[in-house]
């Protein structure tokens, strides 16, 4: 799908601190059916970008906007709009509803988001047939699938992914990432991985390392298939 002249999610002069500074002075943007990954040492701040682009922490200073809107100038009920409706976020910990089977926690996301479970996508990603085991018999990486498919499951226009799959060995890592790629293309949304493997990093479409208090361009080179 071909992307749209101006940015699905654009931020601009973003800076952050905590007792440390995390970003200064920073501008990003994302388009329609675009992968970006951030690669970073352990703390130097990527799980904090993605939260301020996902609606989940205001920066100190800058904007953020997601089709034009300045998020953190809306309402916080506008704000909770967007983030149930466009933003799909992949944690590093499932957060699965434990007491339920794999496919009642599709059937949660498929209700509030009124989107009908995708039966390809269950396939995609080698679940169909665990959907009637109770999440706590699951191993990590088929929890790992099926959170990362209750996530696609609403169609967000934006998925965040913080190390979506460091409960996976190599391959199925290579290939729950190459599907969210096709995924991201198949449907024109956005994806953004923070991942700090640089192999699945530059398998997306562009790369950047958080270096210096800055996004800056991976100069890495990417690995043949």
């Amino acid at each position: 799908m071909s992307n749209s002249s101006s940015p699905l999610l654009e931020a601009i002069n973003i800076s952050h601190s905590f007792d440390y500074s995390i970003i200064e002075n920073t501008d990003f943007s994302i388009n329609r059916g675009e992968s970006v990954s951030i690669m970073g040492v352990s703390g130097s701040g990527k799980s904090t970008i993605l939260h301020i682009f996902a609606t989940l922490l205001k920066p100190k200073e800058g904007e953020v906007r997601i089709e034009k809107k300045d998020i953190y100038s809306l309402s916080k009920n506008e704000i909770l709009k967007i983030r149930r409706e466009d933003i799909g976020f992949i944690f590093q910990q499932h957060y699965l509803f434990r007491g339920f089977n794999a496919y009642e926690n599709l059937e949660i996301s498929s209700i509030l988001s009124d989107q009908k479970i995708d039966e390809k996508l269950l396939e995609k990603f080698g679940i169909e047939n665990i959907l009637t085991q109770n999440i706590g018999t699951l191993s990590g990486g088929q929890q790992q699938r099926i959170s990362i498919a209750r996530v696609l499951t609403k169609r967000p226009k934006i998925i965040f992914a913080d190390e979506p799959t460091g409960n996976l060995d190599r391959e199925s890592a290579r290939n729950i990432i190459d599907s969210l790629i096709e995924h991201t293309k198949t449907e024109g949304c956005a994806l953004i991985i923070a991942t700090h493997d640089l192999q699945l990093a530059l398998r997306c479409d562009r790369s950047f390392i958080l270096e210096d208090k800055k996004l800056k361009r991976n100069g890495a080179i990417r690995e043949s298939n």
